[in-house]
């Protein structure tokens, strides 16, 4: 049923929202520990893992047939790939948080999840209105 009502493009762009869920997640602990020694940056490779989410690019069906075999770099929205930031060689603690690239990073973060979110509600509000064969709630 659900496949009926809710097509690809839908599932992706709630997986979007996971997605920059976890990437909030993410720059909010970066921010939390920028004066942690040694503590490295982590952030998700959006380019990479959004393509995966929407379905975007070439469509490979890759399984794991043995637990030894090594999964695709982001090819599992609700599993993404984490990269780490290494520090610069200047930084004396190890540390590889920069507040001003985690501040731009959050905002926007908070940016496209409004503009998704958004999309899904107008989503959602089209097809309440074909539910109600055109009457306006």
């Amino acid at each position: 049923m659900s496949a009926f009502l809710f097509d690809r493009l839908h599932v992706g762009l709630g997986q979007v929202l996971d997605l920059r869920q976890s990437q909030h997640a993410l720059t909010a602990s970066n921010l939390a520990n920028s004066d942690t020694p040694a503590y490295k940056a982590q952030y998700i490779p959006f380019d990479e893992v959004l393509e995966a989410a929407v379905g975007r690019g070439q469509q490979v069906d890759m399984r794991r047939t043995r637990g030894r075999h090594v999964s695709a770099p982001g090819a599992d929205a609700s599993n993404p790939e984490i990269r780490e930031i290494e520090p610069p060689p200047w930084a004396v603690d190890g540390n590889s948080v920069d507040p001003e690239r985690e501040s731009v990073r959050i905002t926007e973060n908070s940016l496209l999840y409004d503009a998704v979110a958004r999309g899904l509600s107008r989503r959602m509000a089209l097809l309440r209105y074909a539910a109600s064969d055109g009457k306006a709630s």
